[in-house]
């Protein structure tokens, strides 16, 4: 790729790039191509899908026990259910994930405290998918076990007081689309509103606000590459600006996979406390369950957080589309939007005045369910029911698993990556608490710098487009990596998924990253000769 055509792509979002990277890698039939660009892990967790499936065929038996017509089944009968469900336990001992139901079931009856008819006639029901979602928000059992979850993995088993409601969405982007498009609805934020940016960041994070429906003015608090990416004081301390309407972040961080240390938390924390009792806060923490220890801003500012979490990393499904938003019964967005004024309040009345008789008490979260489906299809609004069961099973999945096999099985994936890539790269491996290792950002400047001079590592920034290092390696070793600058990360950086290729692909991915960088210094130091 030339030059010009390097400029022309750099205006491109890092994901539109990648796929350009592709086709130039697929260029070379005589080597094979390595894609650690998205972050599709390649695993998949089996103990709860083997669940759904089996649940799945009770299911359909209890739909046959009253067939309306040959190959017509009934909605199941939930009188007795659970008995019914217990026998089929009992006579498919063997099965393959029947096992995982049984302990699952006991711990929601044990453990949760639910009515164990409530719970399989809302999982039958739900997986049959016979019916709209109802409550059209969530499940009323299944908010219960999801929130459970989100309480032990996002808040260390160690949640704030009270309870949050949730809204399951299609993934995290949907939930993404939703809180944007309600926070603007609602005349919580407007055209033209100064936001704070978590930098590095999610791409779309940086993109969605300069669309013409949103036009939020981005103030940067930029984590600091030489303090294992975490936010310096100084960069926190710019959230104490009222003019700062909310302070939108990934945590762990994506493209730098870092979670913001305790002492940062808890100085957000008092900020929130002292000077910005308004500001609101949105946390992204898809990565968080592959942190120790992990506490997310909802944990320590609930009042004034909005939280989006997504299945799809952590259980390898992403093609399930399984995100979930939540926010704090005693929230201040509901009190923001009561205190609105009169002519506002009127018009947001007029708009969901269909959906409620009391549109004035509607709480945010079910505004968004409303506006999810445009208001007007509310009465179809909701994730779609065998989804919600999915989700359900998943989270059982880690509530049952008292020792935490998974987790620690999920993490050593991304771990060995890690330090495989490092070690043929031929630099060591960062070693830090916070980081969850699923992406890892290489500055290949600073690496340039390390390896050979501060002289050849101004050349490769000043000689070369940001995206020319990328483009390079797609070329010449059919290797496709995100730029790291399309994410605010530094320029001619480097993302690395950890999640989404075989354990020894990433020890050709560092040998190509530090045979490429010697390629570079190798036509330096030539054109230095003439």
């Amino acid at each position: 790729m030339k030059v010009p055509e390097e400029r022309r792509y750099e205006k491109l979002s890092p994901f539109e790039l990648k796929n350009k990277l592709i086709q130039m890698a697929k260029t070379h039939h005589e080597r094979m191509m390595l894609n650690a660009g998205r972050g599709n892990p390649n695993w998949v967790a089996i103990a709860p899908r083997q669940g759904f499936f089996q649940l799945g065929l009770f299911a359909m038996l209890e739909s046959e026990r009253k067939p309306h017509r040959p190959g017509f089944g009934s909605p199941a009968e939930n009188k007795d259910i659970a008995k019914r469900f217990e026998a089929f336990l009992k006579k498919n001992a063997g099965a393959a994930g029947v096992r995982f139901l049984k302990d699952a079931f006991l711990h929601v009856r044990k453990e949760l405290k639910i009515n164990a008819d409530d719970f399989i006639a809302e999982m039958v029901d739900a997986i049959l998918g016979d019916h709209y979602p109802t409550p059209d928000r969530m499940l009323t059992v299944s908010e219960k076990i999801v929130h459970q979850y989100l309480m032990q993995e996002m808040c260390e088993n160690r949640p704030p007081p009270g309870k949050f409601d949730l809204f399951p969405t299609e993934g995290g982007t949907a939930a993404m689309h939703y809180i944007f498009t309600s926070l603007m609805e609602n005349k919580l934020l407007h055209k033209g509103d100064r936001i704070a940016l978590g930098t590095p960041i999610f791409t779309p994070y940086i993109e969605i606000p300069r669309l013409n429906d949103f036009r939020f003015v981005e103030l940067e608090v930029q984590q600091d590459e030489n303090s294992d990416w975490q936010y310096p004081d100084s960069e926190i301390e710019k959230l104490a600006d009222p003019r700062v309407k909310a302070f939108f972040l990934v945590n762990p961080s994506n493209p730098t996979s870092v979670s913001i240390q305790r002492k940062s938390l808890d100085k957000i924390a008092r900020l929130v406390r002292t000077k910005r009792k308004d500001i609101i806060l949105l946390t992204d923490d898809v990565y968080g369950t592959f942190v120790n220890g992990f506490r997310s801003l909802a944990a320590v500012a609930p009042r004034n957080t909005i939280l989006v979490y997504s299945y799809s990393k952590y259980f390898g499904a992403t093609g399930w589309r399984l995100g979930v938003i939540a926010i704090h019964k005693n929230n201040i967005f509901d009190k923001m939007i009561a205190s609105l004024p009169g002519k506002v309040k009127n018009e947001l009345r007029e708009r969901y005045s269909t959906t409620t008789l009391y549109p004035d008490k509607m709480k945010l979260i079910d505004r968004m369910v409303a506006d999810s489906r445009s208001v007007a299809l509310h009465h179809t609004a909701g994730l779609s029911t065998p989804q919600q069961v999915l989700m359900v099973l998943f989270s059982l999945h880690s509530l049952i698993n008292k020792k935490g096999t998974y987790k620690k099985l999920a993490q050593d994936i991304v771990t060995k990556r890690f330090k495989t890539l490092y070690a043929a790269v031929g630099i060591p491996h960062p070693e830090n608490q916070y980081d969850a290792h699923y992406y890892t950002t290489i500055d290949i400047p600073t690496l340039a710098k390390a390896r050979y001079s501060r002289e050849f590592s101004k050349y490769l920034v000043t000689r070369h487009e940001p995206i020319d290092f990328v483009v390079k390696l797609a070329e010449r070793k059919s290797i496709v990596l995100m730029d790291g600058g399309g994410f605010d990360a530094p320029n001619m950086s480097v993302r690395v998924s950890l999640a989404n290729l075989d354990d020894k692909a990433y020890e050709t991915i560092g040998k190509g990253i530090s045979e490429l960088l010697d390629e570079y210094h190798t036509h330096w130091l030539a054109a230095k000769k003439k």
